[in-house]
């Protein structure tokens, strides 16, 4: 396995006290998630939990008619898969790459295993579902209360905090599945905020300009979500 520092990687591997985290190297995979990627598939069972480092993914459900709407982002914060540590060993939503990048993967039986023992990793893993939930109800509240224009901005500011730098690479008719909204609003949307300066939009490139004008346009959700993470979160490794 590389040798890399986990610590810079993916918060939730970084925060493992050492002991645990040791127990779990040699069954951690690195691998790549590209732009698309089809990490699970609703209904069908789970074979790994997957813990972002440099990729984001997109948690969607999709309706019987193929349109589909994001409930949630997973980015170097957490990891995808809680239904296998939570009981379920399916979901009914679909996990997809959204930003390319790398992560690693740990086997369905080792997450358990970890999970079935109380302490620091039971702790760690049923805080981290905590505010994935939240994020699920705030973006449920947010597509049925807010402009499109805040959910944009909302949607920018989640996903910037999961990347290094100002950059994404999304098409508009990939946020458009995402919001659950059609292409031309998205459109409209993106052309509002370039001409307010906020963003730049050019061959499916966005660049945040002015990561705070976007804060001051969003709604209450995006704070709302952040404060949750960070609550319940850890920055540094427990041990």
């Amino acid at each position: 396995m590389p040798h890399r520092t986990l610590a810079q990687d993916n918060r939730l591997l970084a925060a493992l006290p050492a002991e645990d985290l040791q127990r779990w190297l040699p069954q951690l995979e690195w691998v790549a998630l590209p732009l698309g990627q089809v990490v699970y598939e609703s209904s069908r069972p789970l074979g790994h939990v997957y813990f972002p480092t440099t990729a984001i993914v997109s948690l969607l459900y999709v309706m019987e008619d193929g349109a589909s709407a994001e409930i949630a982002v997973v980015g170097h914060e957490g990891l995808v898969g809680i239904a296998l540590f939570m009981g379920g060993e399916t979901t009914p939503s679909r996990a997809v790459v959204q930003s390319a990048g790398e992560g690693w993967r740990l086997p369905a039986a080792a997450v358990k295993d970890a999970f079935t023992r109380p302490g620091p990793v039971m702790h760690l893993l049923l805080r981290y579902t905590q505010a994935l939930i939240t994020q699920m109800a705030q973006t449920a509240v947010c597509n049925r209360h807010h402009s499109l224009d805040q959910q944009l901005c909302r949607w920018l500011l989640l996903s910037l905090d999961r990347l290094p730098g100002n950059e994404l690479v999304m098409t508009q008719e990939l946020i458009a599945n995402m919001l659950g909204v059609r292409r031309e609003g998205v459109t409209e949307a993106a052309m509002r905020l370039q001409r307010r300066g906020l963003i730049r939009y050019a061959r499916g490139r966005i660049t945040v300009l002015d990561r705070a004008g976007l804060e001051t346009s969003t709604c209450e959700c995006y704070a709302v979500v952040k404060r949750e993470y960070d609550r319940l979160l850890p920055e540094h490794g427990a041990g």
